[in-house]
């Protein structure tokens, strides 16, 4: 007899977990606009963003990190391929998160807090850190040698001089928010879902990562410093669990030893006559 592997149905979404409207489009707006905004508040550092910039750069080669140059040859073998790059880097970020938080608002409430609590603390700290350490990308440092495709072969988000750029602070590199959004919508529809293809929602930020570091707007430690800053929030915020979940299993309590009767034997009966006989002695 043959028995066909099934995954399991899909829950209804629980519509308790579902917070109000409004409120998360408040939230969600607030969240888009300090990433956008936020950066801003790191400006005017050029120097220090270009000595550490060279920083990076090193330390990238003292720990054998492979050259970024080597992802920037292979887009750089036909301009639709760079093209196609320059235009995920600058068009897929912003809708693919909103994307992903609507989706689960509507069909996963409860990941979807969790998401958004994530991506707020992972946010909060990529700010934080960018006006702690400004960091021009490798595609201004010369001594990388690599290509600024976005001015090169367009389109792209920045401008030409990026000491006067009003639209986007260019010297906010580390780390890299593009990836660690990317990474964050992966692990949510992987953590929501149960199709037995999840596991490719990986390619979201894998494709992220190439276009990155070929494009010459991040170095491979910005990617890394990211992740690091995303498995802290994860530690730090773990999935709620759904109404109804006891916080901890509780086993049965195990019995004590039953009392053993007085008449109750675990060897062979005396013959009878046999304690009497021995109390007369």
């Amino acid at each position: 007899m043959m028995h066909t592997r099934s995954e399991p149905a899909e829950r209804e979404p629980d519509t308790s977990a579902r917070p109000p409207l409004l409120r998360e489009f408040l939230l969600v707006a607030g969240l888009f606009l300090a990433y956008k905004f936020g950066r801003r508040a790191a400006d005017g550092h050029v120097e220090e963003a270009f000595r550490n910039a060279g920083h990076v750069w090193d330390l990238e080669r003292t720990l054998q990190l492979p050259g970024e140059g080597a992802v920037q040859d292979l887009l750089l073998h036909g301009h639709t391929l760079v093209q196609a790059a320059n235009t995920y880097y600058a068009s897929v970020h912003f809708p693919a998160t909103l994307l992903f938080l609507v989706w689960l608002y509507r069909r996963h409430p409860r990941h979807y807090v969790w998401s958004r609590r994530v991506l707020t603390a992972l946010t909060g700290a990529a700010l934080a850190l960018h006006l702690l350490f400004p960091l021009a990308p490798p595609r201004l440092l010369h001594a990388t040698g690599l290509v600024d495709t976005g001015q090169v072969y367009g389109p792209t988000v920045y401008g030409a001089t990026p000491s006067t750029d009003s639209m986007a602070n260019q010297f906010a590199a580390m780390p890299s928010l593009h990836f660690g959004w990317a990474l964050t919508v992966a692990v949510g529809l992987i953590v929501a879902t149960r199709s037995r293809w999840r596991a490719l929602w990986l390619l979201h930020p894998l494709i992220t990562l190439l276009v990155i570091v070929g494009t010459a707007n991040h170095y491979w430690l910005d990617a890394i410093v990211v992740s690091a800053l995303l498995s802290i929030a994860y530690a730090a915020l773990p999935l709620p669990r759904p109404a109804g979940t006891p916080a901890r299993l509780t086993w049965p309590a195990v019995p004590t030893a039953l009392p053993v009767p007085v008449h109750a034997s675990f060897g062979p009966h005396p013959a009878p006559g046999y304690a009497r006989s021995g109390a007369g002695r």
